[in-house]
C-alpha cells in the first residue's frame, strides 16, 4: 500500500492517489478491522523536458532529481469500505548550475474507497467502486520556484470511478478521476502568465486522470502493468526559455509496472516495488521514477478472519 506521487516536473504535483496495493487506484480492499501502514521511498529524475510541445534540455540544471519518503495507512471499516491517509517528506536538487533544491513536508491526503457493486459475470467477477478524497498542504512551502518546489500548494478534491474484472487470478482494472483544485497564493503582489495580474492569487486549472492496469493477482504475489494519463483541464504553456508556473498546463502519459510480495512465513509483512517511465508530456520532465516500500498489516478487535 502506498500513495502515488507524480514527481515528473519540470513541475512537481501531488496527485492524491494511494498506489498499487489496497489503494485509491486499485481494486484490492482491506478486510474489516484490518489496519495496514508502512513507508515508501521514491526516486524520480529527468534531464529532458517538454516546454509546451517542444522537447528540450536545460544545461543550466543538468539532471533534476526528486526524492521522497512517505508514510501511509489504510483501515478497513468494513470489507467494502476503506479509509486511507498519507503524507510525504520531499527533497529536490539539480546536478548542475547555481540553483539549489528545496525540501519539506508536502501535502496530507485522505481517501474513502467504497466497493459499491460486485457480481459474477461470465467466467469472471465484476466489481464497481466509488472513491472520494481530499489533499491539502501540511507546511507553508514555496510554490513559485519550479521545478524545485516540492508541490503546487493547492487543496484538491478528487472523485473517481473504477471498474475491475477478475478471471481466476488475472485482472483488468480501469478508472477515471476528476480533480478539483483550489486557488493558490504567491509570495508576491503581482504576476504575469498570459497577461498581467495585480494580485497574489492564482487560479489553478482542474485536472483529469485515467488509468488502465492489468496483471496477476495471486495469494502472495501481485504483479501489474500500468498505463496512466494526467491531463490538465486548462492552463497555459511555459513561455520559451522561462521557468514553469503553478498554473501551467501539465500533461503526461506514463507506462510502468508494480510488484507486491507478501511474505509466506509472515503474512502480515509485504514488500513492494514499482517503476514508471514518462512516454509523452507537455510542460513536464521526461522522468524515470522508481519506488520501494514495506508495509505491515494487523487486525483490531477479536474474531477477525485471517
Amino acid at each position: 500500500m502506498r500513495l502515488k506521487i507524480f514527481l515528473t516536473g519540470p513541475c512537481i504535483f501531488f496527485i492524491t492517489a494511494f498506489c498499487q496495493s489496497q489503494t485509491e487506484l486499485d481494486a484490492i480492499m482491506m478486510n474489516k478491522t484490518q489496519f495496514c501502514s508502512g513507508l515508501q521511498y521514491t526516486h524520480s529524475s529527468w534531464k529532458n523536458y517538454w516546454e509546451g510541445e517542444l522537447k528540450r534540455e536545460n544545461l543550466n540544471l543538468g539532471k533534476v532529481t526528486t526524492q521522497s519518503v512517505m508514510y501511509m495507512a489504510n483501515y478497513g471499516i468494513t470489507d467494502n469500505l476503506n479509509v486511507m491517509v498519507g503524507a510525504p517528506y520531499i527533497w529536490t536538487n539539480p546536478s548542475a548550475g547555481t540553483m539549489s533544491g528545496m525540501s519539506g513536508i508536502q501535502d496530507i491526503a485522505a481517501f474513502v474507497k467504497w466497493r459499491a457493486y460486485q457480481k459474477k459475470i461470465g467466467k469472471g467477477k465484476l466489481s464497481l467502486f466509488a472513491i472520494g478524497g481530499i489533499s491539502t498542504p501540511l507546511s507553508d512551502y514555496v510554490i513559485d520556484f519550479l521545478p524545485f518546489s516540492i508541490g503546487l500548494g493547492s487543496t484538491n478534491l478528487t472523485a473517481r470511478g473504477m471498474a475491475d474484472y477478475l478471471i481466476g487470478k488475472i485482472n483488468i482494472t480501469a478508472s477515471a478521476a476528476y480533480i478539483r483544485r483550489g486557488n493558490v497564493e504567491l509570495d508576491r503582489d503581482s504576476y504575469f502568465d498570459t497577461e498581467l495580474h495585480l494580485t497574489n492569487e492564482v487560479k489553478m486549472p482542474d485536472a483529469a486522470q485515467y488509468q488502465l492496469r492489468a496483471g496477476y493477482r495471486g495469494k502472495y504475489l501481485l504483479a501489474e502493468g500500468l498505463l496512466t494519463n494526467w491531463t490538465t483541464l486548462g492552463g497555459f504553456d511555459i513561455p520559451r526559455n522561462s521557468m514553469p508556473f503553478p498554473s501551467n498546463k501539465m500533461n503526461n502519459t506514463t507506462v510502468g509496472g508494480y510488484v507486491k510480495y507478501t511474505i509466506k512465513q509472515h503474512t502480515n509483512l509485504s514488500l513492494l516495488g514499482s517503476a514508471n517511465f514518462t512516454v509523452a508530456g507537455r510542460n513536464m520532465g521526461q522522468a524515470n521514477t522508481y519506488s520501494a516500500g514495506a508495509f505491515y498489516a494487523f487486525y483490531f478487535g477479536k474474531g477477525h478472519k485471517k
